[in-house]
């Protein structure tokens, strides 16, 4: 369960029902702050460091002093970790700005607030085929920073449901940007290609490795603008994340993606993946 699963906060390690932050929190009045996810295999961080780094960015960016150095970090997942029975966890860090008066401008001085927590993921991690829906992407252009404030995702993952779909596929200016929770991936006559980083983004570490281990292995794949035609008329169609890894799209708005089924790239793709963590994990 759960409240059964031990977290950290502000110092200290505790059980994760008993720990509580103060209403006056930014996080909780402005959603200012930020966060990563990082899944955890055998005991195994994996790509701690890009992870780590994509939090220093976010920190930057949002102008929020980082608490600790990279060692400290690794020290606290890692015993974090430690102390969560699953083999297979999602490590969820937020940091906020802290508690201060309400003010939308920030306060001289405050003390972050760092939460760290454990989920269990589990021991298979090769996903289901998922729907997905073609919706506008109406978000701020600064999607690069891994902000708490998701309301906007929320309500484009809310949409894909009412259509009866499991994700939001967003389109800007008519050129695809990523999921409303995963980057995307399309393959067509054998090439894959997902969109360019940028602000209109987030850089997923999932998607970062997928591009290194595809170009490693000789299957063509570009970082590009791809337009919501090629989208709608790709072979195969991917989203990628640290904790679904890499889900295949065999339906979009009602009508088949290729022949319906999970396409022979991706599998490929799946086996790359999964002999990377084996190699990284010593399996």
């Amino acid at each position: 369960m759960p409240g059964e699963s031990i977290c950290y906060l502000n110092g200290e390690f505790l059980p994760l029902l008993e720990a509580n932050v103060s209403v006056l929190d930014r996080g909780f009045i402005f959603g200012d702050g930020i966060y990563e996810m990082i899944p955890s295999f055998a005991g195994h961080t994996f790509r701690l460091k890009e992870h780590l780094q994509r939090l220093i960015n976010s920190l930057d960016a949002v102008h929020i002093n980082n608490p600790h150095s990279l060692s400290e970090w690794s020290d606290l997942i890692k015993e974090l970790v430690d102390k969560n029975d699953a083999n297979h966890q999602a490590i969820y860090l937020q940091i906020t700005r802290g508690v201060a008066h309400r003010d939308h401008a920030f306060p001289e001085e405050s003390e972050p607030t760092i939460f760290i927590m454990s989920n269990p993921l589990p021991e298979s991690q090769k996903a289901k085929p998922v729907s997905a829906a073609v919706i506008p992407d109406p978000r701020w252009n600064s999607c690069d920073i891994k902000a708490i404030s998701l309301l906007p995702n929320v309500l484009l993952r809310h949409q894909a449901r009412e259509k009866g779909a499991y994700e939001a596929i967003l389109i800007r200016d008519g050129y695809l940007t990523e999921g409303a929770a995963s980057n995307v991936f399309i393959a067509k006559d054998g090439v894959v290609k997902t969109p360019p980083k940028g602000p209109k983004l987030l850089p997923g570490i999932t998607r970062n490795l997928l591009v290194e281990l595809l170009q490693k292995n000789d299957i063509p794949c570009e970082e590009t603008e791809i337009t919501e035609s090629e989208v709608r008329n790709a072979d195969e169609i991917w989203l990628t994340s640290s904790t679904k890894e890499i889900v295949p799209v065999i339906e979009l708005d009602n009508k088949k993606v290729g022949d319906g089924e999970a396409g022979e790239i991706w599998h490929r793709s799946v086996d790359l993946y999964q002999s990377f963590k084996d190699t990284f994990t010593g399996a």
